[in-house]
């Protein structure tokens, strides 16, 4: 078996990609590792993979594949992990502002020191501010939300257990949040390492306003998703019960005035039971109330027939 793999997504880093192959060369051959590059050309439209070829011809060790169009970062990842058979699997950026020199180290913390995941953080960044404020901001809720103290989640540069990457599965955007997938999973040993940020050289930055606002609803989804998947009743029955108690109370509070108003007080009321909006509240809640809940009731029967097909994940037989 292979020492590392390096998986690196490529999308119009034509020019990058020469300087990358050589310099990820020089540091294998000068720490001894045996290793494989697998560069994901995610529908490049400039000479990305006419450079992949040239890589691959003078180095046994670059490997590539070609997407027929551009699906997004997720599924280049998720294709290198499937295709990856290193013991250590490093994914980095393509545009030369993730270092190779990093991946000694990253190495030595996932084999020698057994962690799961090892996360880079850009603790010194050369991108404009406009880039920072809103990464910092969305690294913080993600960190806070999900629980996993990393500072930098956008970070492309990270080390994997083979295992790992094995045994989860990324889509969408959901590259942002493989340290939270990996901890459902079981993987919970993550850390982070300081690792060097480099000025981008050639091309374009692709991240925008646009990838932030689309990363918190990725995020919504993921942590509903992992939480409820497998009983969603916990969810809409809580909802339903919570809905229709509210309704239960105004209904109450209805029938009391009633009362109060023919047999208490004597006051008749000023109007009818029907024109009160609290009526109208306690209708609506109590509907949905009940509709929540078997929501709930039939997601959770759904749940528990694909509970019987589901593999869950061994990691180790005797």
């Amino acid at each position: 078996m292979l020492d590392i793999s390096l998986i690196i997504p490529a999308k119009d880093e034509g020019e990058s990609i020469p300087e990358l192959t050589q310099w990820i060369s020089r540091v294998m051959q000068a720490h001894g590792f045996s290793y494989e590059v697998i560069f994901i050309d995610d529908g490049s439209t400039d000479a990305t993979w006419d450079e992949i070829l040239k890589a691959s011809e003078t180095n046994a060790s670059v490997k590539g594949l070609k997407f027929s169009r551009n699906f997004g970062k997720a599924a280049a990842l998720h294709m290198g992990f499937k295709e990856a058979q290193g013991e250590v699997v490093i994914t980095m950026d393509a545009d030369l502002q993730d270092s190779p020199d990093e991946i000694p180290e990253l190495y030595k913390l996932i084999k020698e020191q057994k962690f799961d995941i090892v996360s880079g953080w850009k603790k010194k960044r050369h991108d404009p501010i406009s880039k920072r404020w809103p990464s910092k901001f969305f690294n913080a809720v993600v960190s806070r939300m999900s629980g996993i103290k990393l500072h930098d989640f956008n970070c492309g540069l990270k080390a994997y257990n083979l295992i790992v990457v094995k045994n989860i599965s990324i889509y969408g955007d959901m590259h942002r949040y493989i340290p939270v997938i990996a901890k459902w999973a079981g993987f919970s040993k993550i850390t982070e390492k300081v690792v060097e940020h480099r000025e981008r050289k050639f091309g374009q930055s692709k991240y925008g306003w646009k990838r932030l606002v689309s990363g918190f609803l990725d995020l919504l989804t993921l942590m509903f998703v992992g939480k409820f998947s497998r009983k969603p009743m916990h969810f809409f029955g809580t909802m339903g019960i919570i809905s229709f108690l509210l309704g239960f109370i105004f209904t109450i509070k209805i029938l009391w005035d009633k009362i109060d108003s023919s047999w208490i007080s004597k006051v008749p009321m000023k109007r009818d039971v029907t024109e009160q909006p609290i009526f109208y509240l306690a209708l609506v809640a109590i509907v949905i109330g009940v509709q929540l809940f078997l929501t709930g009731f039939i997601a959770d029967l759904l749940a528990r027939q694909s509970a019987s097909k589901r593999d869950y994940l061994v990691i180790e037989k005797i």
